[in-house]
């Protein structure tokens, strides 16, 4: 009982040092290696048979693997992220079938450790084998889909990026509901890829959505709302829709200083934007006192 209350304890979030989280998954996997018993054999009518092959103390081995691989990620210590994450991708296959919900997800980690040059080709097949196994709206479904769009998106392959989030933004709906901060977070992410498209209509779609929901969830005044206001007031920018623009760079300003100071990265690059959105429509005596003010 006392390994496992230490096993919730150790994620991400816990540990400051990343690299503790490795020793301690790899001390929790010791000791339950060290507890394991020897096989035994049970004697059949013919010869000798191996004993039931789901056994819980076995699961909890895989479980310590696939851990130990997550957090040797974190660490970009791929070798080892590879090995754990394999180990815990057959032990699960053997223990509880090639299309449970623990082996695809061992096999996503396995994928997320190899080289990074095949990973979209690699992940694109698993989504389809992920999908026809565990269904659309499942969390390793989700996450993996998650994970293809943001590598397609970096890549540069927008189109197939907008595919991929909108799949996934439609499950996550469904699984969590319109309000979950995840849920925003899509949307805010799909609005970035439509701006770096060009396509900015679009863009400032997705932005309002996300403005609305952050103004009823978090208020006004909350960075994350002052962020989402920003990145409006360049879309207004961008379509040459100055009247609308220049207010919401001025609040957010305002926000930002009031909630972080006047000496805070995003209120510096608040400033900027709305410096170079001054010096873009011709507002000289606006562009001096900001330059003045935030040292731009």
């Amino acid at each position: 009982m006392k390994l496992r209350a230490l096993a919730k304890l150790c994620s991400v979030d816990f540990f400051d040092d990343r690299s503790l989280l490795v020793v301690a998954w790899k001390r929790i996997l010791e000791v339950l290696e060290l507890a394991m018993p020897e096989e035994k054999k049970v004697r059949g009518g013919k010869g000798t048979q191996q004993r039931k092959k789901t056994d819980p103390r076995k699961q909890e081995i895989l479980d310590a693997c696939a851990a130990l691989g997550l957090a040797c990620q974190n660490v970009h210590d791929w070798n080892d992220a590879e090995r754990y994450a394999k180990r815990a991708k057959e032990g699960y296959e053997e223990q509880l079938g090639r299309e449970s919900e623990k082996a695809l997800e061992a096999t996503y980690s396995l994928t997320m450790s190899t080289d990074y040059g095949k990973r979209i080709e690699k992940l694109g097949d698993l989504v389809k084998r992920i999908e026809r196994a565990l269904g659309e709206e499942n969390v390793v479904t989700l996450d993996t889909l998650n994970t293809l769009g943001a590598m397609l998106n970096r890549n540069g392959e927008y189109e197939g990026a907008i595919k991929i989030c909108k799949r996934f933004l439609a499950g996550r709906m469904k699984l969590l509901g319109e309000d979950h901060r995840e849920t925003f977070e899509t949307l805010n992410n799909l609005g970035g890829i439509y701006k770096k498209m060009e396509n900015y209509e679009n863009a400032l779609g997705f932005f309002e959505r996300v403005l609305k929901a952050n103004e009823g969830m978090l208020g006004t005044n909350h960075p994350h709302t002052l962020v989402t206001m920003m990145n409006i007031a360049n879309m207004h920018t961008l379509q040459m829709d100055f009247g609308k623009a220049e207010p919401l760079y001025e609040i957010a300003l305002e926000g930002f200083e009031a909630q972080l100071g006047k000496d805070h990265s995003d209120t510096k690059r608040c400033a900027k934007d709305l410096g170079a959105f001054c010096e873009f429509s011709g507002n000289e005596e606006k562009l001096a006192e900001l330059r003045k003010r935030y040292a731009l």
